[in-house]
């Protein structure tokens, strides 16, 4: 097979803090309020709130040896892949599991885990180390679970890429499929990255919102009055086979994925090309290869983080290579940022904005800011349009960009938000 066939996403899983299952996450973002409030596991901290994942009770999923031996952000990634292959109408009791891949991204793994065993080792000793640290904190550590889960012997990987990882993981399952190293990939990304160090850490470097007195306002991506991100979890996970291969079994398509690339700035180790020109080119070569030009991309899932410096650079990158100014939107106004969950959760957001032809609106963007070049920016409530190509971009520190380049499905597809 070459990477010019075509992959269709079949089945997909999220939870987030818009809540727990696609259909929640959909109505969720597309409500278009900020899902951020106070966090009691961050009391008494610069930053206090969050955005997390609402009523999550692993204990519903997954049995207590699993419970025992993984972190939140595996759990979390687990139970969107029972999803998402539950939406793909597949049977991991009946189909052939080595021809199954995982893959998927964290950037943090078991970090509250590890915080965690550690603040019991200081005020307890060694002993109060669970035995189970070690698998919890690993980065393949979802990945295999998933696999575990799913009964999927085929590859799996776990990849860090920062906050590209969920895209980039998608990215890669699209070429195992390719390479005919697998006639399924599970792929996503996952992290739940709510703790206290990292909240401090990042409060520290300045690119955290500040806005204490009212929370679920603070991220506000692309705003004039935006101050940084909030902290959020989540996991998403996209199901992926050949479309040839979709159709045989009957399965309805949800979207096409045409085209994918990464890059890196090779730059700084958290600080964007102050003119996105690598990622530039990751964008360019994932429209190249879905058969695409800038002018038929109607609808950007941007990055968005509502950073001073990413909105800005993001924004110059739209404007320069979309001079017709297609729709654009960020859901982290909305869900905060997830990390490596991030890219996949909006991956899956843009499959159904094709999918439904409705465009979720950017959660807080109440003041256009002057600094900016002119973005067609979704506000206040959806907007029905009519979408045929989409981007969905993902950058992350370290120079990481990662960007997917999807098509509305000319097949019959099912809906998702009845």
């Amino acid at each position: 097979m070459n990477r010019a066939a075509a992959v269709s996403v079949t089945g997909l899983g999220m939870l987030t803090p818009a809540g727990t299952g696609t259909e929640a996450t959909w109505r969720g973002v597309l409500d278009g309020v900020g899902t951020a409030s106070p966090d009691p596991a961050l009391a008494g901290l610069p930053v206090d709130f969050s955005c997390r994942v609402p009523d999550f009770r692993p204990e519903a999923h997954l049995g207590d040896r699993a419970l025992w031996r993984t972190d939140r952000c595996a759990q979390l990634a687990v139970v969107a892949a029972h999803e998402a292959v539950r939406d793909a109408g597949l049977d991991p009791g009946t189909w052939d599991g080595t021809r199954v891949a995982v893959i998927v991204g964290t950037c943090w793994s078991g970090r509250r885990s590890g915080e965690e065993a550690h603040r019991d080792m200081l005020r307890e000793g060694p002993d109060a180390v669970p035995p189970t640290l070690v698998p919890k904190v690993l980065f393949n550590t979802p990945a295999a679970e998933v696999s575990l889960a799913l009964g999927a012997r085929g590859p799996s990987l776990g990849v860090s890429s920062a906050c590209a990882s969920g895209a980039h993981a998608i990215a890669l399952g699209r070429d195992l499929l390719a390479s005919g190293a697998c006639d399924v990939a599970v792929a996503g990304g996952t992290d739940s990255a709510t703790t206290p160090l990292l909240s401090s850490a990042f409060h520290r470097m300045g690119a955290l919102s500040r806005r204490r007195g009212e929370p679920a306002a603070a991220s506000r991506p692309f705003d004039a009055g935006r101050d940084g991100f909030v902290l959020g979890e989540g996991a998403a996970v996209l199901v992926l086979e050949r479309t040839a291969d979709a159709l045989r079994r009957g399965a309805g398509p949800r979207a096409t994925l045409a085209g994918c690339a990464s890059t890196n700035d090779a730059l700084h180790a958290t600080a964007p090309h102050p003119e996105h020109r690598v990622a530039e080119a990751a964008l360019t070569t994932a429209l190249t290869e879905a058969g695409l030009t800038p002018d038929d991309i109607d609808h950007v899932n941007a990055h968005g983080t509502a950073t001073r410096r990413g909105d800005a650079v993001e924004a110059l990158l739209i404007a320069r290579v979309f001079p017709h100014a297609p729709a654009v939107t960020s859901a982290k106004g909305a869900l905060g940022h997830s990390f490596a969950a991030a890219g996949a959760v909006e991956a899956a957001l843009t499959v159904l904005t094709l999918q439904h032809q409705l465009i979720p609106p950017t959660a807080n963007m109440d003041a256009t800011d002057p600094d900016l070049p002119p973005l067609d920016l979704v506000t206040k409530a959806a907007r029905e349009q009519r979408v045929d190509a989409a981007v969905s971009h993902a950058f992350g520190f370290g120079g990481h960009n990662t960007v997917l380049a999807f098509r509305r499905s000319p097949e019959p597809s099912r809906s998702a938000h009845r």
